[in-house]
């Protein structure tokens, strides 16, 4: 069967969109770990797990080409509105409030989960103050999807998780034995 000029030109426009699409997920990529975000990880592609960052690091998030950011922060714990901010510089917003350890639970979980599912493959940013709660959060998703607990705590890991550890090995204990 012979390809034609028209089949080939189509195969190679794909082949090239493909490409193209990786490049400029790695440009992202590479661009917004080069930034000083506290503890800044790429755990995913177009997906960032971090500490806060400044109005500055946001905007060089913007102009890396994050579309999203997910605060994980109560508002107890900022003294200005990141909501408004991350707005104006034409980004989505979305805010799951985890104040500590009573607060790492299936709910807020899944709310993330939502939120990381949501964003179609568009980079996304999602920070509390230091990285743990988001890891905290990741492991106990993944930890009662696939019921091992050693797994998700390096999954969570991977996001941030630090001082959450034996609050999230505690809970997945519950919710998977």
């Amino acid at each position: 069967m012979m390809i034609t000029m028209r089949k080939l030109l189509l195969i190679s426009f794909f082949q090239f969109c493909f490409i193209a699409g990786v490049m400029a997920a790695n440009s992202t990529e590479d661009a917004l770990l080069q930034t000083e975000i506290s503890n800044i990880k790429n755990p995913k592609l177009n997906v960032y797990s971090a500490g806060q960052p400044t109005k500055a690091q946001l905007k060089q998030a913007k102009e890396s080409g994050v579309k999203h950011i997910v605060n994980l922060r109560p508002r107890s714990e900022q003294d200005w509105d990141e909501k408004a901010y991350v707005n104006s510089l034409g980004m989505r917003y979305h805010h799951i409030p985890v104040a500590g350890p009573e607060d790492i639970n299936q709910e807020n979980a899944a709310k993330l989960e939502m939120a990381l599912a949501k964003n179609r493959g568009e980079p996304i940013l999602v920070h509390c103050a230091s990285g743990n709660r988001v890891g905290a959060l990741v492991a106990l998703n993944e930890g009662v999807e696939h019921q091992d607990i050693d797994a998700a705590i390096t999954t969570g890991k991977q996001w941030g998780l630090t001082r959450l550890e034996p609050v999230v090995r505690e809970k997945l204990k519950e919710l998977v034995e």
